[in-house]
């Protein structure tokens, strides 16, 4: 009979986090990855269920996520350790009735608790949830080097950084269109942080957060992933960009128009308009 160590969502956990830990994103305990599921992609899974699951409340009630569970990465666990000892630094935990907390089913062993971002990671679920007709599963934070790099020397404006993104590598105005949305500096672990990525997360499936890290969502840990590695790719370039002088030619808003029109998709308007 198989466990749940050999079910998809783990297994798919184990790879996102470790490949973002070798990509240099997850430092020490930096990072935190989400994935929202259904009742049919645990319920064979019971049997490895803990006999006891422990009751957390949530700061705030989330009614719109009731009884839906989630995979989720621990708070102070390394995503370097996850392949090790999945069990110890996952969690599949399970929004009750009302939204007003959730129960532990498997995994977060020896008392462990979720990643303290869940409250922003649970509020960017609720408005993709919507925005997307229940599309997107997955909200993603790192710390993305290039993409925080980018922060210290740019204004920190969306349209600015996302005009800068779509310039820095062809492929980003097809794989984020819709640009890439920044916050204020603010303390990150609060319900303050997670209001304002979800506001954000209305209107962007990337959200940074200047001089700490960026946070993705998409319908699978792959897609997600890999809209986050565009943009730190992307960023990557600018930064060897800036380091060697500057831009003395670009991608010009005429050819991001033809290249939106050539692959069907409709950029941010206030980006494509901040100069020509």
């Amino acid at each position: 009979m198989q466990t749940i160590i050999n079910s998809w969502f783990v297994q798919g956990m184990i790879k996102a986090t470790s490949d973002a830990w070798l990509k240099g994103w997850d430092e020490r305990n930096g990072g935190n990855l989400t994935l929202r599921l259904d009742d049919a992609d645990i319920a064979q899974y019971e049997a490895d269920y803990h006999q006891k699951p422990r009751y957390i409340a949530l700061t705030q009630p989330m009614p719109q996520l009731a009884n839906t569970p989630f995979i989720v990465t621990g708070s102070g666990k390394f995503f370097r350790n996850v392949q090790l000892d999945p069990a110890a630094n996952l969690g599949v935990v399970k929004v009750d009735s009302d939204g007003a907390g959730y129960h532990i089913l498997w995994g977060l062993t020896s008392e462990a608790v979720p990643t303290s971002e869940l409250p922003a990671h649970f509020q960017s679920h609720c408005q993709r949830i919507q925005v997307t007709s229940g599309k997107d599963r997955v909200i993603m934070h790192c710390h993305a080097t290039n993409l925080i790099a980018l922060t210290y020397v740019l204004e920190n404006t969306s349209d600015l950084i996302t005009r800068k993104l779509w310039e820095g590598s062809t492929e980003c105005l097809v794989v984020f269109p819709d640009g890439v949305g920044i916050l204020p500096w603010m303390v990150p672990g609060t319900d303050e942080i997670g209001q304002a990525t979800a506001e954000e997360m209305k209107k962007h499936s990337l959200v940074l957060w200047p001089f700490h890290g960026v946070f993705g969502s998409g319908p699978t840990l792959d897609e997600t992933f890999g809209l986050i590695d565009t943009a730190e790719k992307s960023a990557e370039v600018l930064v060897k960009i800036y380091s060697m002088g500057g831009m003395k030619q670009t991608i010009n808003q005429q050819e991001l128009i033809a290249l939106g029109k050539r692959f069907g998709v409709t950029p941010l308007q206030s980006a494509l308009d901040l100069y020509k």
